[in-house]
């Protein structure tokens, strides 16, 4: 399961999911060259976008396969992502297990 979180610049958690994305072949298989957000997700690592990655990651979200993410985690995504955007010194973070 990875999780997400909005941190500031001392790590400090603002915002968190309360569902995560589940590691799936979906996910894994994602081609990096068009998602180049989510295609470079780790199951086991911890990932983490600035103020622009968020934006190009808004962006792609929306070309999405089906069944990558469930409508509640990228629901959630979304209101995260804009809370980035809107604020100062803010990162989304994806945590792998």
């Amino acid at each position: 399961m990875i999780n997400v979180q909005v941190r500031g610049e001392s790590g400090t958690i603002e915002a968190r999911a309360k569902h995560g994305v589940v590691w799936s072949p979906e996910l894994a298989g994602l081609d990096q060259s068009v998602f180049p957000m989510l295609g470079h997700l780790l199951p086991y690592a911890d990932t983490v976008f600035n103020h622009r990655q968020v934006s190009t990651l808004l962006e792609e979200m929306p070309r999405l396969p089906p069944g990558v993410l469930t409508d509640e985690f990228a629901h959630e995504l979304v209101e995260l992502c804009q809370m980035v955007l809107g604020g100062q010194h803010l990162y989304l973070w994806f945590l792998g297990d």
